[in-house]
């Protein structure tokens, strides 16, 4: 190994200047420790900087380890209880920067989501933090006859020593925005087994007779419960010309298999059936489609009925049985998809590096002193809502803690 100068040794080296990442990195630079970030991106934060429509959706003030998605259900105890959402909320308000609660405790920046990244970047500052962008890393090595250092870190800046490496480099979600596969092939290289991954809160696709009339409806939204694999979420959807997207939708992508049906109840918040016999008995002479387009958008209605196969007439032609089924056909919607638009636009990965090899406390493989996996190259996926960002805070710091 070419001999290494003191200006390329570090005590901590982080791999990734995402959220995880950078919040790792100042809570080492806090406590005293030389630290350097290596990111590969031109741009500092970009899946931040684009997040939340560009207010970046930073946590949820109901985050818990019940909304998140893991081969060990309780491997995000430690890290959420060590690190609350209230504890990062704390920083913000440190920081004046201004926020608001959107829905279901989601937490919007007010002005824009350079707030955080601009926080984080003060907050590496103060800490010391060292951060090397536009920097290739090539090879990581296990290093024995180097005093102190146990990483060789191979970079396009050189070679670089420390003693704690951080692997922080995310999924694969958004290639657009410099997402690898690097995390995996690094956790592989240590023996450490990765859980498959695949697109999360993601946009479904539709088969062709499907989108032939939903693209059609491109940018109505409704509300509904969605439900696939016996869990739900209830929010509203998207049409798009491509299919079907919304927060319900990319909830429950994160639990939807290939080539199962999700059911989509587009009256989710009361009982279609029972409203349309009290119109029926009320306004006999009222067409269903108008009865309907009390609830939903007039171009819907008359795209819907027709693709359920249901009959529009007055309601007081319609038998109870008959109203019955129309009121069915809007409540147990079972829709295959034909896929999800994949890691293009998918806000997350799920799967990642196995948890059974890693500590829950610190983020450190248990089998391999001082190599660390923070983030989202884990396999832990947070729901839609800030929750991902809450779990980039809260394994970065319990990492920041040790390394």
């Amino acid at each position: 190994m070419q001999e290494v100068s003191a200006n390329q040794q570090a005590d901590v080296i982080v791999i990734g200047a995402g959220a995880a990442g950078l919040f790792c990195a100042i809570e080492a630079g806090k406590r005293g420790r030389k630290v350097v970030v290596i990111d590969h991106a031109k741009r500092l934060g970009g899946k931040i900087l684009m997040s939340g429509g560009g207010r970046c959706n930073f946590t949820n003030m109901y985050a818990s380890h019940e909304n998140f998605i893991c081969e060990n259900p309780h491997f995000c105890k430690s890290a959420l209880s060590q690190y609350t959402q209230w504890d990062f909320i704390a920083l913000v308000n440190e920081h004046g920067i201004a926020y608001h609660e959107k829905t279901l405790g989601q937490l919007f920046c007010d002005h824009s989501a350079k707030d955080i990244v601009d926080m984080l970047l003060a907050e590496c500052k103060k800490a010391n933090v060292v951060i090397k962008n536009r920097t290739e890393v090539s090879t990581v090595a296990e290093v024995t006859d180097t005093e102190g250092f146990r990483y060789a870190v191979e970079t396009s800046q050189g070679t670089m020593l420390c003693e704690s490496l951080v692997i922080a480099t995310g999924g694969l979600s958004m290639p657009k925005l410099g997402a690898t596969p690097y995390g995996y092939k690094v956790a592989e290289q240590f023996g450490l087994p990765i859980i498959p991954t695949k697109a999360a809160l993601v946009p479904f696709t539709l088969h062709e007779q499907d989108k032939a009339v939903i693209g059609e409806l491109s940018g109505i939204s409704v509300d509904a419960n969605a439900q696939c694999n016996k869990v739900n979420f209830n929010e509203n959807i998207l049409f798009t010309h491509r299919g079907l997207s919304g927060p319900a939708v990319l909830q429950i992508s994160s639990y939807w298999e290939p080539g199962q049906a999700v059911e989509f109840n587009l009256f989710p918040n009361g009982d279609l059936l029972n409203d349309l016999q009290q119109q029926q008995q009320d306004s006999p002479d009222t067409q269903l489609s108008t009865a309907l387009s009390k609830h939903y958008p007039k171009r819907f209605v008359t795209a819907a009925l027709p693709y359920f196969d249901v009959a529009n007439k007055p309601l007081k032609q319609y038998t109870p049985k008959e109203l019955a089924s129309a009121a069915e056909a809007f409540t147990q919607w079972q829709l295959k998809p034909n896929g999800t638009e994949g890691y293009r636009t998918a806000e997350v990965t799920l799967g990642g590096v196995n948890t059974d090899y890693i500590s829950s406390k610190t983020m450190e493989v248990k089998q391999q002193k001082g190599l660390f996996f923070i983030g989202e190259v884990l396999d832990v996926t947070g729901w839609l809502g800030g929750y991902n960002f809450q779990w980039a805070w809260s394994s970065g710091y319990v990492a920041g803690q040790v390394v």
